[in-house]
């Protein structure tokens, strides 16, 4: 595995909302990283976060972030449907790299970058960050002590009601079928699918159905699937984002009890075995993708491999298409 020398500057191709204080802070927070640029189409916008983040360079020009000689490594966290045709600048470049999720819009494109960048042996990562976060490391644990059992299946099931700008007619690139044909099913159940893959073990196969109920948006607003991983665990989930209440409720079920957990919401972990039951509350970072950043640093300096990577990235992407219908 190649290793790289700290401090690594980076450039961040999409200073959005995400990178306020989810992800961006966390560049500049971890110890041997440097955010030294930040772009951004509109060029104004761009100079406001940079005055605001203290970032040296600014720019609303993509390739300059990519190809600056003071950049070692490039942050692409803009919509997914641009993700392949920067991350392909990115490996061309022969600078490592991490992209926002979902990886790509499609199987296809992630595959595409996957083969550039695994080409030159350069890493890329990807946001899946809970693979990092201690409370599903925490269950991730439970899991393998055998604190349930053998895991016999897992089920998720996440509802959320339409927004008022979804209700007003109001455009969003998450729900424009062009960009993700899921619509909130490709960004909030690849998060979880993900998390799934990682605590279960990779799918061996996925199928789903997807609808369109509301006519709010082009995309589907009703997903269902079922699947089985590697392991022979089996699996089921539901996603509708036209319900009157929020629900988001993992459950793990093994031989001997079951985990209940939330992907999203800020809820406990609770394991329940035959007259016992047990709360966990693990609280996330401030700025949650903090570990998934540090784990960067660990895996460029060859300390350890980062759990979330082009690798795993694609297999999520694969997984999601075979719900969508898009490969059988």
């Amino acid at each position: 595995m190649k290793t790289y020398k700290l401090p690594v500057r980076w450039g961040i191709i999409g200073c959005g909302d995400v990178t306020e204080k989810k992800s961006g802070p966390a560049y500049q927070k971890v110890e041997g990283f440097v955010l030294k640029a930040v772009m951004r189409r509109n060029d104004e916008m761009a100079k406001d976060y940079a005055r605001r983040h203290h970032v040296e360079i600014f720019t609303s020009d993509a390739d300059e972030v990519i190809s600056h000689p003071e950049i070692d490594a490039v942050y692409i966290a803009t919509p997914p449907d641009t993700h392949k045709f920067y991350a392909l600048k990115v490996a061309e470049a022969g600078k490592p790299c991490c992209v926002e999720k979902p990886m790509a819009p499609t199987y296809a494109d992630g595959l595409e970058m996957h083969k550039a960048f695994a080409e030159k042996n350069i890493p890329l990562f990807v946001a899946y960050y809970r693979r990092s976060l201690p409370r599903f490391i925490k269950i991730k644990g439970l899991l393998e002590s055998g604190s349930i059992g053998d895991i016999r299946h897992i089920t998720w099931q996440l509802n959320k009601p339409a927004g008022l700008d979804e209700l007003a007619g109001k455009y969003n690139w998450r729900t424009d079928k062009e960009i993700a044909l899921g619509g909130h099913f490709d960004d909030l159940a690849s998060h979880g699918l993900d998390l799934f893959a990682w605590l279960c073990g990779e799918f061996e196969d996925a199928k789903g159905i997807g609808l369109n109920r509301q006519r709010l948006y082009t995309s589907l607003d009703t997903v269902a699937a079922c699947w089985q991983h590697r392991s022979g665990v089996t699996g089921s989930g539901g996603w509708n984002f036209g319900c009157h209440e929020v629900v988001d409720e993992v459950v793990i079920y093994g031989s001997l009890g079951k985990i209940t957990f939330a992907v999203f919401d800020d809820q406990p972990i609770t394991l329940k075995r035959t007259g016992t039951s047990e709360i966990f509350m693990i609280e996330h970072p401030e700025n949650i993708q903090f570990f998934h950043v540090q784990n960067m640093r660990d895996h460029l300096i060859g300390k350890t491999v980062h759990p979330s990577t082009g690798d795993t990235g694609l297999h999520t992407a694969w997984v999601m298409d075979k719900i969508l219908g898009r490969i059988q």
